[in-house]
């Protein structure tokens, strides 16, 4: 890996902002800070970064608006969101909007810069922003979904599940990771409510077309592929 590589923090702790720097600059990254998330966007969109460190919670503009006008701009650089908030809405907002990875404060720098060196070594792959099964369309960055051009109404978590099991076609996905994934529940509660979920999202899915995406695992779980 080149060690010249140009990461941009936007963080509006200072204290935090310039801890990474320090770390990181010590660790061969060129690195610049911007405390809000105006700045950032603005050097974000002006400057060659290789990655983009983000706190979600900044002042004037959050860092999911930052992210959102990037990608709208066209600009595909890895992000690295930093949650204060161990929310999983947060995560799988994130995750929708192209970030590609988070961390949740409080974290070590270890931490951060292993995360930091797994995204540079993936490289610009980027998850699409639009997942194309069959005859179903799903728009990550504006939560639309429809299939055979017909607009689906889906509820926000039906879109949560139905974008997961896309992102992760043919892979059966247990109900508990579903669970987790979608409604950040430890699954020895109630399975039910993934079952009673899915069985929603398919009478809008699947049961008005004749090819079937959504198929049950039985014993295991659940997977979206065409078959």
């Amino acid at each position: 890996m080149g060690s010249c590589m140009r990461l941009l923090i936007v963080e509006d702790e200072v204290k935090t902002a310039t801890y990474l720097r320090k770390g990181l600059t010590e660790n061969g990254f060129v690195v610049d800070v911007a405390h809000t998330g105006d700045d950032g966007l603005h050097l974000a969109l002006t400057g060659e970064y290789d990655l983009i460190i983000l706190d979600v919670g900044l002042p004037e503009r959050s860092g999911w608006s930052v992210v959102t006008e990037l990608r709208k701009s066209g600009r595909e650089m890895p992000v690295l969101f930093l949650t204060a908030r161990d929310a999983v809405e947060d995560r799988i907002k994130g995750l929708e909007l192209g970030a590609d990875d988070y961390l949740v404060k409080p974290f070590t720098f270890s931490e951060l810069l292993v995360r930091v060196r797994t995204i540079l070594r993936r490289g610009p792959l980027r998850q699409p922003e639009v997942l194309q099964i069959a005859d179903l369309t799903i728009d990550l960055l504006r939560h639309k979904a429809s299939r055979g051009g017909a607009r689906l109404d889906l509820t926000p978590k039906e879109f949560a599940l139905l974008s997961l099991l896309a992102r992760r076609k043919g892979e059966v996905l247990s109900r508990s990771l579903i669970a987790d994934q979608v409604w950040d529940m430890n699954f020895d509660s109630d399975t039910n409510v993934v079952d009673v979920a899915v069985r929603r999202l398919r009478t809008k899915v699947d049961d008005p077309f004749e090819q079937k995406l959504i198929h049950t695992v039985r014993g295991v779980g659940y997977v979206l592929e065409e078959r």
